[in-house]
């Protein structure tokens, strides 16, 4: 049995369908069907049973399903430790992060790395998706939660300093009241967001008006007097129209992680990658 069949495989069986197989592998849906019709001939089995739902695993099928997971982390395996073995500095360097990250705090620094290694093609995948490391859905990922895998190298980056805006000409609302005014919060159903639980407790009379899992859509519908909004400093303070409000209290900070899989430790250009990171943090620091 090959790989690239066992691949196709465990796309389907975590997909549900054909469709959504071929899209996550980047290949045609008649391709698809046509292999799982060639793999399910030569195994003698029908590995899938077509229902209302989609594609579900037959006994066959679920009685192979561990063993074609092995085979793909042994791939995987394989495919990480050749890259973090390649020396040259050139290649793609595919870095995750949260959107706000990507838009504000990484532009500066992949502008030093591009312009320095001019040869690494560095791809960028933003949102609230976690990619997985030892998938190389990643190389390297940027979180404000460590990571929760023993794979994994990383570190503590920087701390994230957050401050409460408003719309430039409104008036500034009373702490520990907030009547009169509105709040812009985040979609709390992603994770944890002290942030969000210090602005709601910090303006109590205030009313949540409108919930979004992004930040600069946030500090957008700050600058349009929407309501009030607590944001990384880094983003606040790069979007025009808002203004920071001088509080008794500040908002909780968090930490920054970045980490990549510990096969890939010896990427160069991961590598390079990194120490352009920690010399930005540094120059910002001083």
């Amino acid at each position: 049995m090959e790989w690239s069949d066992v691949r196709i495989f465990l796309a389907i069986a975590r997909s549900g369908s054909l469709g959504g197989a071929a899209r996550s592998l980047q290949t045609s849906h008649p391709t698809v069907g046509r292999r799982l019709r060639a793999l399910e001939q030569a195994v003698g089995h029908t590995l899938f049973q077509r229902t209302a739902d989609g594609l579900v695993l037959t006994e066959e099928g679920h009685g192979i399903i561990a063993l074609a997971e092995q085979m793909e982390e042994g791939a995987l395996a394989m495919e990480r430790r050749l890259a973090g073995q390649e020396q040259n500095l050139k290649g793609s360097l595919r870095i995750s992060s949260a959107d706000w990250f990507g838009a504000y705090v990484l532009p500066p620094i992949l502008a030093d790395f591009s312009k320095a290694y001019p040869n690494v093609d560095v791809e960028i995948q933003t949102g609230t998706r976690l990619f997985n490391l030892a998938q190389r859905e990643a190389d390297v990922a940027f979180r404000i939660v460590p990571f929760n895998s023993a794979d994994v190298v990383q570190r503590r980056l920087f701390r994230l300093d957050y401050d409460v805006y408003i719309a430039e000409e409104a008036a500034d609302p009373e702490y520990g009241d907030g009547t009169g005014f509105r709040l812009i919060t985040h979609d709390t159903s992603t994770g944890h967001f002290p942030d969000i639980e210090w602005l709601i407790e910090s303006f109590p009379n205030a009313r949540p008006i409108l919930r979004s899992n992004n930040r600069n859509v946030q500090g957008r519908m700050c600058r349009e007097d929407v309501g009030i909004a607590v944001l990384p400093r880094v983003v606040g303070s790069q979007i025009p129209g808002i203004r920071r409000l001088e509080l008794p209290k500040p908002p909780p900070t968090r930490d920054i992680w970045v980490g990549y899989h510990r096969d890939l430790r010896r990427l160069v250009r991961l590598r390079a990658f990194i120490s352009t990171v920690s010399n930005h943090l540094v120059n910002a620091a001083a």
